[in-house]
């Protein structure tokens, strides 16, 4: 995909994330009226399954779109530097601007939706939990992309359920976001996105983080670069 390409994809599909998410709360909540009833959870995280699996079919069909700077930026590592510079300069920053724009309709259209994700704990604990979340769910998707190369159905299964399980874990302590560019996006709308809290809990963490799982995975799963020689 051309640049202007993937930026443009990164944009819409991070404005279509923060509405997938509030869309699924006002459907089990407003119009089936379930609330925190066992059945309304159970259809909660049915759906939610069901709606990464469709952004993650939208990631293959633009070839690389996502909502998620993790995501861009674990790949981004272990590519060229001009690579990597366009990832932090113009992708990253193109899906935090459109996590802002759609949080910003989310609240003209429902303004008693709420605020988003925030932080329940002390900062400290709260960096280790989203960094924790963070190189939990970036290790996952490394490794299933080494593993499992060529199964859509069956690595977004696993990804998806773990991505669930962890936002399950985390919820009431900072959210369970593993996305900063979705946080930023409430944040912005808050007036605390240049907090110290914000910064070090919804960025710094768990971009350390996606290094640090970056690493683990090279070096658990390191690449066949032997093999190729031996049988070259």
């Amino acid at each position: 995909m051309s640049g202007i390409g993937s930026l443009v994809s990164d944009f819409v599909i991070s404005f279509m994330w923060v509405w997938s998410s509030v869309l699924i709360k006002i459907f089990v909540h407003n119009i089936l009226g379930l609330g925190h009833e066992p059945s309304g959870e159970i259809i909660k995280c049915s759906l939610s399954i069901l709606n990464m699996f469709f952004f993650a079919f939208l990631a293959k069909i633009t070839k690389g779109g996502t909502y998620n700077p993790l995501t861009v930026l674990s790949s981004a590592i272990s590519g060229d530097f001009s690579r990597f510079l366009f990832t932090v300069g113009a992708r990253i920053p193109a899906q935090v601007v459109g996590s802002i724009i759609g949080v910003r309709f989310i609240l003209e259209t429902f303004p008693e939706i709420g605020h988003g994700p925030q932080l329940n704990i002390d900062i400290h604990r709260g960096a280790l939990t989203e960094g924790f979340l963070a190189f939990a769910i970036v290790t996952i998707s490394l490794g299933l992309a080494r593993k499992i190369p060529g199964s859509f159905f069956m690595k977004t299964w696993i990804s998806s359920v773990s991505k669930l399980t962890l936002h399950i874990l985390g919820s009431d302590l900072t959210g369970g976001c593993m996305n900063p560019a979705s946080v930023m996006g409430w944040a912005y709308a808050r007036g605390d996105h240049i907090t110290k809290e914000h910064i070090l809990v919804y960025w710094l963490a768990p971009v350390e983080a996606t290094l640090l799982a970056v690493w683990t995975v090279r070096l658990i799963f390191p690449q066949k670069e032997e093999k190729k020689t031996k049988s070259d």
